[in-house]
């Protein structure tokens, strides 16, 4: 489905921007000053990255910006042939109005080392009329000949308050009939990510007249917290028959992947109450089977296997 919400409510201005208060600050002194750096946003996805630079954009050039602007997704386009042909030839030209244009590069972390090198000579180049902002989840995997061209921007991930005020606004707006549990639950799916608390908004309005927090699960094909808190529970409990039965009902009834169900298992691990040391050895054998997933290890062996050894652990607790 097209992210129609998303562009609808994006933030026209950076002042409209949610939850990256000291970086909007930061950005609107540029607009003042009427020039800026390299720019370098690095932070997880759905948290304003691609907003800010739209907006940036909108704040310098106005109403004309889109013919200053240009936006690639790099994870696309990503070896050496789009550096050298369009994003060359777009800094090359003359800017329309401004002393300079602004290439946007979204997850610029997907290109290759070769491409990225080819980017630090083109950015040293054509750094009097045009300006980069790339955006990564990742800015490790950007080298440091780049890194050290840019201003660096780290986004966090937006806080539950923030997203639920955004989701009753949009409510709001679109009249959407919806519960406080389910904006719970998209608080708890979305994890901080504007984006996908917007799309998943959007989808459970579309299937159901009224938003519940059953639609929201069902959608993003996520389970009940309490779903995957009462399968720990019950293994360490030696409730193995138990536990297994719930497994089950999340794997074929509901069409979980076992490795989303080892995600939430990975978050509610943290909020067991139980000895740390116990906790340290289930998170051990977690990420030991999310790695045999990953390889291609069978879903309902992998998973039952975990839940036998959280069993284990739990005579310790016992004992």
């Amino acid at each position: 489905m097209e992210d129609v919400w998303i562009e609808k409510y994006r933030p026209a201005t950076l002042e409209e921007v949610v939850g990256q208060t000291e970086i909007t600050k930061r950005l609107l002194s540029y607009v003042s000053t009427g020039s800026m750096p390299h720019l370098l946003f690095a932070g997880p996805a759905g948290t304003g990255k691609t907003t800010c630079a739209i907006a940036l954009a909108k704040g310098f050039f106005g109403d004309g910006w889109k013919q200053n602007f240009l936006e690639l997704n790099a994870s696309d386009e990503r070896g050496i042939d789009v550096v050298r042909s369009r994003i060359k030839d777009f800094a090359r030209t003359a800017p329309i109005g401004m002393s300079f244009k602004v290439i946007f590069l979204d997850e610029a972390d997907a290109l290759t080392q070769a491409a990225q090198a080819a980017l630090r000579r083109t950015m040293e180049k054509y750094s009097q009329s045009c300006r980069f902002i790339l955006s990564c989840n990742y800015s490790s995997r950007i080298i440091d000949p780049i890194q050290s061209r840019c201003a660096v921007f780290r986004f966090r991930p937006l806080t539950d308050d923030e997203v639920k005020e955004y989701m009753l606004r949009i409510s709001k707006a679109e009249k959407i009939d919806i519960e406080d549990e389910a904006i719970q639950a998209i608080l708890y799916v979305a994890q901080g990510d504007m984006r996908r608390s917007v799309n998943t908004l959007q989808v459970g309005a579309v299937l159901d007249g009224k938003v519940t927090a059953d639609s929201i699960y069902q959608v993003t094909a996520s389970a009940r917290p309490e779903e995957i808190s009462k399968i720990l529970d019950e293994s360490l409990k030696g409730s193995f028959t138990t536990a297994r039965g719930i497994l089950d009902k999340l794997l074929i009834d509901n069409g979980l992947s076992g490795v989303d169900i080892l995600r939430q298992m990975h978050r509610e691990i943290f909020k067991l109450n139980i000895p740390d040391d116990i906790k340290i050895e289930m998170l051990f054998h977690l990420g030991e089977v999310d790695y045999r997933l990953i390889e291609g290890g069978t879903e309902r062996i992998q998973l039952e296997g975990l839940l036998a050894r959280f069993a284990s652990l739990g005579r310790k607790l016992k004992g």
